[in-house]
């Protein structure tokens, strides 16, 4: 069996059989994977140095280090620049897949070879098939699912760099795809091939409407891009609507391929739609607006776990709760993982199934005994092998970090994801997503995590819904202020749904309602932070500063303005200092408030 080769081209019942498979046989299926990588890119420089031509799996766990990005970047660059790739993989590099870059950190630069786009395709076939098991009927009416390219770039060589999903979409797996009734999307395909963001969200969402009867499904990659659609949604309605009744295309829309495309649904003027969506949109309040404007879905797609998690009390709101929430897949740049088999958990209860044909899979355990402790550093730079475990060999209820070695020449490479085991399907464990190990608030001795941050401002944000039943926390991002001594927290929150002042459009923000929020948020962040604020007085009082509406879209335009993807933009959960997102958010502060007294600490 050449496992280089291994089959991915697997859609509805045959994809289904296939899970069942390798996960029935998740540990022969990897010994596979990590053979066919072995065997595939054993005479490569990278691997050549550790193992001197050797495919032997022992060899390779012994002597290839376990790495991060800095170690394996220089490769990567040597590539752009023109070397061949065979500096880390035995196939061609055909394209560079750039990361969000929004978790933490800078961009990273992925390789990517063109099996890995059957990889994915894998995953992809498997969604809908899943789901329908619970939603029957899917292949009754359409999706809107909002898919955005962005304009790529290239490597000094001539290697395309583009987001992982602008890669799918703008290959032939994607465009060239026999009908699928299961996945029948509104959005044209030149509309989601538009690289202006604004004319594709405006075709997308127009498209959507006017099929709005036969909608079954809604969905985005990320949660927020649906947020922001909604958003969008509520600037151009009226626009919309006029398309509809028109039957003519708003001039805005001056891509040639969009205007075509348009045009085939544009056939003739409907007063009568447009004035059903008009008195839908025209609503004083728009809760529960998504079962309105497409009263047929069945549920909304897209990633809610980790930071997205922030966005579900909106989702909800939109939906008026009525609307189940999938996550279905957790994939990333560098490789995809793995699928929610039980797709309509609540969002809390969310976990994955690794698929074990993706890459091969290792664990670096972290606590022991069901604790989460960051016993092995961020940095650190050697990590003894026998720390590590396989996929088929890890605890339930344990926590890991997530190590891979890909086909496309990343060896023992650290996602920096940090995931808990929570049960198995087959023999292929499940894991929930906990956090990103590398997003942290640090002061002094304290370490603040991204689940830390997030359990505590989602307790505290509840005394804004105990004081105005309209008002809720929007979105939130942080930063490590060190400019004075002792340095502090500095929250930034976006509150929506507050009165207004009429005169100045102001929020009425009540000062010790803020207060209350700021020991709320520092009573739940840990013993250590609590003991730096409180006994050490190392840490100063947390401080929130709550900005503009808006503020936060206008933050995504910045990160899409400097090259970021529209489709893979999240919301960072920490700022740097003098960088330029947090001049933008300072500059928008309408409110800033303290802490007014210690956390509770006791020795």
């Amino acid at each position: 069996m050449d496992v280089t080769k291994l089959d991915y081209n697997y859609t509805g019942e045959n994809a289904l059989k296939e899970l069942e498979r390798i996960t029935l046989k998740a540990g022969e299926v990897q010994d596979d994977i990590l053979c066919g990588i072995l065997e595939q890119n054993k005479d490569t420089q990278y691997l050549s140095k550790y193992m001197k031509g050797s495919k032997d799996v022992t060899e390779f766990k012994r002597s290839v280090p376990i790495i991060k990005y800095k170690d394996i970047y220089p490769y990567i660059q040597r590539i752009a620049n023109g070397e061949d790739s065979s500096l880390i993989t035995g196939h061609p590099i055909t394209e560079i897949l750039c990361s969000s870059g929004t978790s933490a950190g800078e961009p990273k630069l992925m390789p990517t070879i063109s099996d890995d786009l059957d990889r994915r395709t894998f995953l992809y076939n498997l969604i809908v098939p899943i789901v329908n098991k619970y939603v029957p009927g899917l292949d009754k009416g359409k999706a809107m699912y909002l898919n955005f390219v962005k304009a790529e770039t290239s490597t000094p060589s001539g290697l395309p760099i583009r987001a992982v999903l602008t890669s799918y979409y703008k290959s032939k797996h994607f465009q060239c795809r026999p009908y699928d009734p299961f996945n029948d999307l509104t959005s044209p395909i030149q509309a989601i091939l538009c690289e202006d963001s604004n004319q594709s969200m405006y075709c997308q969402l127009l498209a959507a409407l006017i099929h709005r009867h036969k909608v079954m499904r809604l969905g985005a990659v990320f949660a927020s891009a649906f947020l922001r659609a909604i958003s969008y949604l509520e600037q151009k309605w009226s626009q919309l609507c006029e398309d509809i009744r028109t039957g003519h295309l708003n001039p805005m829309i001056t891509d040639p391929r969009c205007k075509v495309a348009m045009s085939s649904l544009l056939t003739s003027p409907n007063p009568e739609l447009a004035n059903e969506i008009e008195e839908i949109c025209g609503s004083s309040s728009w809760k529960g607006i998504l079962c309105q404007l497409w009263p047929k879905a069945k549920f909304i797609e897209a990633v809610v776990t980790g930071s997205m998690a922030q966005y579900i009390p909106a989702l909800e709101f939109f939906s008026q709760g009525k609307i189940p929430l999938v996550c279905p897949m957790y994939a990333s740049s560098e490789t995809y993982f793995g699928v929610n088999v039980k797709p309509l958990s609540k969002p809390s209860d969310v976990v994955f199934t690794l698929l074990p044909n993706m890459c091969y899979f290792e664990f670096i355990p972290l606590g022991n005994n069901g604790t989460l402790s960051f016993d092995v550093d961020d940095d650190e730079q050697v990590i003894p092998s026998d720390k590590v475990v396989d996929l088929v060999n890890v605890k339930l209820g344990r926590y890991y970090e997530l190590v891979v070695t890909t086909f496309a020449g990343l060896y023992r490479y650290r996602i920096g994801d940090v995931l808990q085991v929570a049960g198995f399907y087959n023999k292929a464990p499940q894991f929930r997503f906990i956090c990103r190990r590398n997003v942290v608030l640090s002061i002094d001795l304290d370490k603040t995590n991204e689940e830390d941050l997030h359990r505590s401002i989602t307790l505290a944000k509840k005394k804004l819904l105990e004081s105005d039943n309209n008002a809720y926390l929007a979105e939130y991002t942080s930063y490590a202020d060190t400019s004075s001594v002792p340095g502090h927290y500095v929250i930034f929150w976006e509150i929506q749904g507050l009165e207004h002042d009429d005169d100045h459009h102001r929020q009425h923000i009540k000062p010790k309602l803020m207060e209350e929020c700021c020991i709320a948020v520092e009573e739940e962040l840990d013993y250590i932070y609590r003991q730096c604020r409180t006994k050490e007085r190392s840490i100063g009082p947390l401080e929130i500063r709550v900005v503009k509406q808006g503020t936060f879209e206008k933050l995504m335009d910045l990160v899409i303005s400097q090259g970021g993807s529209f489709n893979q933009y999240k919301t960072p959960r920490c700022v740097k200092a003098n960088s330029g997102t947090l001049k933008l958010l300072n500059a928008h502060v309408t409110g800033s408030f303290f802490s007014p007294r210690d956390p509770t600490w006791v020795p």
